[in-house]
């Protein structure tokens, strides 16, 4: 074939011909988000350029995609973004992907209009950016242990200006625990929210190749019952939460019916769980005591 036969239609059928070899589940949508981020155009816009020969930089950038997307590198990390909710979140390797399963974790939160958030655990800041996006009076603080997801946090938040930043601070932070010493923290926030690492460990290597090779073990590790990181957050959201404060996670499957008892044994009241859009249970829900001071 010569050059002008790489139109973007021989390309995208030729993309989809070889993912489908390869196993993709989808080749047809993985072969337009590839063809997209080769050309810089819209996938919708692909299908108005079919006869648009590729140019050069165009084939070399297709083929370096095709090859990651054989190796089953995530999608998300070649075209370099993801979207959550009415958001495009930066995404690049060492930051755990967001998954539109956490939407739900920001309807959750969005719910009692909170004034001020803890997001802990912020990854590419997509909960707390997200929040930012609807609440326009919510301020956010959000923390991480990574300081890859911390630059790409800032990176995310930055793009949405400085209606966004003048209401958030990112903290690099095991969890919350700095937060603890400071004056301003401890019993600030109306609702603790978290995607903590929450797989059991055992279960690490029975993971899609594309989660296990690519995502950063540190944001997927929950420890030997995938609790780990819950146990530690419960006790410091006890502390930073208001009274009648909300704390919502975002846990394994197997392991919410335990995260809930556990709650409800450190004080919490009105605990429940709710489920995934696959229906699986997925996410904590529990609420301080509202004390009085007499």
């Amino acid at each position: 074939m010569n050059e002008n036969s790489w139109t973007i239609r021989t390309c995208l059928e030729w993309t989809e011909q070889r993912l489908r070899q390869n196993q993709e589940e989808n080749p047809r949508l993985s072969a337009q988000w590839l063809l997209a981020h080769a050309t810089g155009l819209e996938r919708i816009e692909l299908y108005m350029n079919f006869d648009q020969p590729l140019t050069d930089d165009q084939r070399v950038v297709l083929r370096e995609a095709i090859t990651r997307r054989l190796q089953h590198e995530p999608l998300q990390y070649i075209v370099g973004h993801a979207a959550f909710r009415y958001l495009q979140m930066m995404v690049r390797p060492g930051v755990l992907i967001p998954r539109v399963e956490t939407e739900l974790l920001v309807d959750l939160a969005k719910a009692s209009s909170p004034k001020r958030v803890l997001d802990v655990g912020t990854g590419t800041g997509a909960i707390a950016l997200a929040l930012l996006h609807e609440l326009p009076e919510c301020f956010v603080v959000a923390t991480d242990i990574s300081e890859d997801a911390i630059r790409l946090a800032m990176e995310n938040a930055e793009r949405l200006g400085v209606a966004v930043l003048s209401r958030l601070e990112v903290i690099q932070d095991d969890l919350a625990t700095s937060l603890l010493d400071r004056a301003d923290m401890p019993g600030s926030f109306d609702v603790v929210v978290s995607n903590p690492p929450y797989i059991p460990s055992v279960e690490l290597e029975s993971l899609p190749d594309e989660v296990k090779r690519y995502e950063p073990r540190s944001a997927l590790d929950g420890g030997v019952d995938g609790l780990d990181l819950f146990k530690r957050l419960l006790d410091q959201a006890t502390q930073l939460l208001k009274p009648g404060g909300k704390l919502l996670v975002e846990l394994h499957e197997n392991r919410v019916s335990e995260a809930a008892q556990l709650a409800k044994a450190a004080g919490y009241k009105s605990v429940s769980t709710h489920t995934d859009l696959a229906g699986r249970a997925r996410f904590l829900f529990a609420e301080l005591p509202a004390w009085h001071l007499e």
